[in-house]
């Protein structure tokens, strides 16, 4: 992978990461644009190093609202509430992980070794997601409101880190998208709905970040036996760059969504995911992608 291509993803990863959009649609767009393979190991790994430098975004823009939110908060109940709907991520995530892979893609799609990372090359699944995310913004648009709930309790919790782990194998559902139209549909106030989300965003990165270094450990491994030279395909070094790169970008990104999101104008992006579900559709069936 060249500097310019770096580049390319890691921009387009920090805009739309922390924007309803989906970033992995959009990354995945123009991996295949520019003939990468977005299934691969290290591109699923450099993906998850560029979602890193996004949540670096996150952490220096929602810090100070966070330790406002705790420094109220005696119970600590916004930590108790974002530390629940991680674990019904994680236990629905695995579920979900499992489902596919050995159910839908081993026994009825006839695969080997299957892992869910294979359905990021399916244009059609991802195209359908992106609409689908648009929907999910357009319905929690009229529920939207700065005057909503100040602080969210165990169901609304568990509804929202419910609906992150369908966003988790589904490239192209944001996850930005879903809970915070969530949370909106709770009754949550727009700040919090976004306070939340994020929060859950930061929880949610680590792991991930270590499955993708197993599989990319375990790939190498396979690769080396198969006669490969060590590290060959090795993608740390450029994810740590557009981890930098996606860094800032995103920071420009959040400073937009809340000023959006603030003003009325979340059902904006609902529009844009439609029209760009259009694009994938046409890109794989019209186009060839």
């Amino acid at each position: 992978m060249n500097f310019f291509t770096l580049v390319v993803l890691a921009v387009i990863q920090g805009v739309t990461e922390l924007l309803p959009v989906s970033s992995s649609a959009h990354v995945i767009m123009a991996e295949r644009l520019m003939g990468l393979d977005p299934g691969a190991p290290d591109m699923t790994f450099l993906l998850v190093m560029l979602h890193t430098g996004t949540m670096g975004a996150v952490l220096v823009y929602f810090w100070p609202r966070w330790r406002r939110l705790l420094t109220a908060d005696s119970r600590f109940s916004f930590v108790k509430m974002v530390v629940l709907a991680t674990v019904w991520t994680g236990v629905i995530g695995l579920v979900l992980k499992v489902m596919i892979e050995k159910i839908v893609l081993e026994r009825i799609g006839g695969y080997d070794h299957a892992e869910v990372e294979q359905l990021f090359r399916n244009l059609p699944l991802i195209g359908l997601s992106v609409f689908a995310v648009g929907l999910v913004i357009l319905r929690a648009e009229g529920r939207a409101t700065s005057a909503g709930r100040t602080q969210v309790n165990g169901k609304q919790a568990t509804l929202i880190g419910v609906v992150q782990a369908l966003c988790l194998p589904f490239r192209g559902f944001s996850r930005s998208g879903a809970t915070i139209s969530t949370a909106l549909r709770c009754g949550l106030s727009r700040s919090l709905a976004e306070d939340f989300s994020f929060a859950l965003a930061v929880l949610i990165t680590p792991p991930v970040v270590a499955l993708e270094l197993q599989r990319l450990w375990h790939s190498q491994a396979e690769a080396a036996a198969g006669g490969m030279a060590p590290g060959q395909g090795l993608s740390v070094v450029p994810g740590v760059i557009g981890m930098a790169l996606s860094f800032g970008a995103g920071l420009v990104a959040l400073y937009w969504l809340s000023a959006v999101l603030e003003r009325g104008r979340w059902r904006y992006f609902g529009y844009y995911c439609l029209l760009a579900s259009a694009v994938v559709l046409l890109a794989h069936f019209v186009w060839g992608l």
